[in-house]
């Protein structure tokens, strides 16, 4: 070592003590061995559950998104999955100068997917992510408002790096020097891949050659990893999520339509406007209302503003009318809010606008902070919350608390930032479960193991193609994602927009910069003046028609969701989910599957036409009942009242009248649609509403042979029942 000589040389001529000679020495020495490959130690795997394996590698930290969980795994739902042999990967990790790395290779041909809320990239195989969070994700660097250190292969298994820190992905994207020279070889092609842009990709990430993922944790000195056997891609996602706990399961009224109001909406305008939504048909079922409910909401008081003098009588008017009522906040608690005082001890060090930061890591600063929530408002009808500006930004906003912070907990800044949305998550949670209330809300960051919480993501971005990339990459990190429809260019782009929005799994109209509703006008100053489009009610009535095929599709919509509960399936996933031995579906982020059966393929306003592929099977057109062979690309012209679903041939597809509102009993009147020939079957939940709920099993069946279909009911669940009222064949 180069400066081992030199301080021996200083030693000896006697410009440097002995004792301090040996104490350098002794730190060189700890260092290197600390960064030395020498040092990489090969993880034994432990399998904790079935099919699930994990490695402690080093010493972990004590903070980290398994360590603070509030769910256990769903234990039952785990070795109901299929069995799996032994753990598919190896994993090692070694410490260096830097803090931890972890290693695990990936074989040629092995597309890597995941890591959280992407929303620049779909395929992560090549690149690097330094998974952090950040409230203006705006390059494809791994910044993200829900950056999950999990990562799931075609190979059909996926990883869980049990971090809070900012953990860098290097996806296979690096290669180690040979231990001797190698021929310059350029890899082939996938077989049967078409698209150019696969072919480039393929070449320029090496995807023909054996890779490594290499995952550095700043500052640790060990980690667990957790790896989730499939066999299949599909299989290792839902044991993710069965491990984080099962799936969210929405109440049944959070399924259908939601309207948020305007930022500066009084009372009188909250109920004028959700009186005219009654009279004028438009499909709603909760009202959300943004800052001015606060009488100071950056930071937040907590407390109803003079602009709601009688909040009780609002939330009894709208409960009246159908709606649930769900409120904006954000956690950095102003000085005039009553719980102030009380949360000074148990928050951070440094304060976000003027207010605290509640360390939500603390049972503390949780009860204090649900016990005012649960008194001031869910008492009073309040039905859920929209949790916002939980993420980060003091390095592009400057805003939110420095990762220099110190909480009581323990936890820094940077821990901190990586949980903060997820524990505040808990806090709300806890409301509603010990008053036995499922809730459904919103929330703008969110971490690993989040799967239970029945909390949608959204984000101050705008890109309408980006939007639909997050609706196919949510489904791999056990994550759920509104593509709201705030405002829109024209009217093509506003029918576009909510297009997508009804197939998501939260359809959100977010108004909150707009004084009347889109349809009545699209440009924002014209809208907010009362300026109306001349046509505003043949967009209305455009508008509405689409919500009404939200409404139709909540029955089909809430049993995947009972199936992402029990099972861990996400209601919504990109195609290589399910296809992952089919090349073709390796790049496709702007196609989903919602269900088993139905195909979404979104389209952006401008195109006339919209190529879709169709992977393995037969499809049915929705719209027109044409056939299609699978494996195959079709184009297909796309009228603005339309947008592209096909349905897989062997679903039974239920289709409720459309209504109002979900409390309505004909939404629970259902047109039965079997698709293909032979007996065809489907399964529907009869759903009580109550926080651990009792489901009826509802198996519908369309005998082929008979030409007749059958109902049959099983389990305990005492709600509404479902009525076919009509059966249909589509073949």
């Amino acid at each position: 070592m180069r400066e081992g000589r030199k301080w021996r040389r200083l030693l000896a001529e006697g410009h440097m003590r002995r004792r301090d000679f040996l104490s350098l020495a002794a730190a060189a020495t700890a260092l290197e061995a600390k960064g030395s490959g020498a040092a990489t130690t090969a993880g034994a795997a432990k399998e904790v559950y079935p099919g699930v394996w994990k490695f402690t590698l080093g010493t972990p930290e004590k903070i980290t998104p398994a360590a603070t969980r509030r769910y256990p795994p769903a234990a039952s739902g785990l070795a109901a999955l299929p069995p799996v042999g032994a753990c598919p990967v190896p994993v090692s990790g070694m410490a260096t100068r830097r803090g931890y790395l972890v290693r695990a290779p990936l074989e040629p041909k092995e597309i890597v997917y995941g890591l959280g809320l992407q929303l620049q990239s779909f395929i992560q195989r090549g690149l690097k992510k330094k998974l952090r969070v950040n409230a203006d994700p705006k390059m494809d660097s791994g910044d993200s408002h829900a950056p999950v250190p999990f990562y799931v292969t075609t190979r059909g298994y996926g990883v869980l790096v049990d971090t809070a820190r900012y953990a860098t992905f290097y996806c296979g994207n690096q290669r180690r020097k040979p231990e001797r020279p190698r021929p310059a070889a350029v890899p082939k092609d996938p077989a049967g891949v078409a698209p150019n842009d696969l072919a480039v990709a393929y070449r320029r990430y090496r995807m023909g050659e054996p890779g490594e993922m290499l995952v550095e944790i700043p500052q640790a000195e060990g980690v667990d990893v957790y790896v989730f056997g499939g066999p299949t891609m599909r299989l290792a996602v839902q044991r993710y999520n069965l491990f984080a706990g099962g799936g969210a399961l929405p109440p049944r009224w959070g399924l259908g339509m939601w309207y948020r109001c305007k930022s500066d909406y009084d009372q009188a305008e909250v109920l004028k406007l959700a009186a005219e939504f009654r009279e004028r048909r438009i499909p709603c079922d909760v009202f959300g209302l943004e800052a001015s409910w606060l009488s100071h909401a950056y930071s937040c008081s907590f407390t109803w503003s003079e602009k709601f003098p009688e909040p009780a009588a609002m939330a009894r008017k709208l409960s009246e009318e159908h709606y649930r009522l769900n409120l904006w906040e954000h956690a950095f608690t102003h000085p005039t809010s009553p719980i102030y005082e009380a949360l000074l001890p148990h928050s951070g060090d440094y304060e976000v606008w003027g207010g605290i930061v509640p360390d939500f890591l603390a049972p503390e600063a949780r009860k204090i902070f649900a016990e005012f929530h649960e008194a001031k408002h869910v008492a009073i009808g309040v039905s859920g919350y929209k949790i916002d500006e939980c993420d980060n930004s003091d390095f592009t906003g400057a805003w939110s608390f420095p990762e220099v912070s110190a909480f009581p907990s323990g936890a820094d800044g940077e821990q901190m930032h990586s949980l903060f949305g997820l524990r505040y998550q808990d806090t709300i949670q806890g409301i509603f479960e010990k008053r036995g209330m499922r809730t459904y809300g919103l929330v703008r960051s969110s971490q690993a193991l989040a799967a239970p919480y029945p909390y949608v993501l959204y984000s101050d971005l705008y890109d309408h193609r980006e939007f639909i990339r997050g609706l196919a990459n949510a489904g791999f990190s056990g994550l759920l994602w509104t593509p709201e429809l705030r405002n829109a260019e024209t009217t093509e782009d506003l029918i576009r927009r909510l297009q997508v929005v009804v197939f998501s799994p939260m359809a959100l109209l977010n108004a909150w910069y707009i004084k009347n509703p889109p349809w009545k006008q699209v440009n924002r100053q014209a809208n907010n003046a009362g300026q109306f489009d001349p046509k505003w009610e043949e967009t209305e009535a455009r508008c509405r028609a689409v919500m009404e095929l939200r409404m139709r599709f909540v029955p089909y919509l809430h049993a995947a969701f009972v199936r992402y509960r029990r099972e861990g399936l996400p209601p919504l996933r990109a195609l290589v989910m399910d296809y992952p031995d089919d090349p073709q579906t390796w790049r496709i982020d702007n196609q989903y599957l919602m269900g088993d059966g139905l195909l979404v393929a979104p389209v952006v306003a401008g195109e006339a036409e919209r190529a879709v592929y169709l992977p393995e099977g037969e499809w049915f057109d929705y719209w027109t009942g044409e056939r299609h062979a699978g494996r195959q690309r079709v184009t297909i012209p796309v009228p603005l009242e339309r947008i592209p679903l096909f349905v897989r041939a062997g679903t039974l597809l239920p289709l409720a009248e459309p209504t109002q509102h979900t409390a309505d009993p004909r939404s629970w009147r259902i047109t039965a649609l079997a698709y293909g020939g032979g007996t065809v079957a489907g399964t529907l939940f009869e759903d009580d509403g109550a926080l651990d709920p009792g489901l009826t099993e509802v198996r519908l069946r369309w005998d082929g042979a008979g030409n007749s279909g059958s109902v049959r009911r099983s389990g305990a669940g005492l709600g509404p029942r479902y009525e076919v009222i009509a059966w249909k064949r589509i073949e």
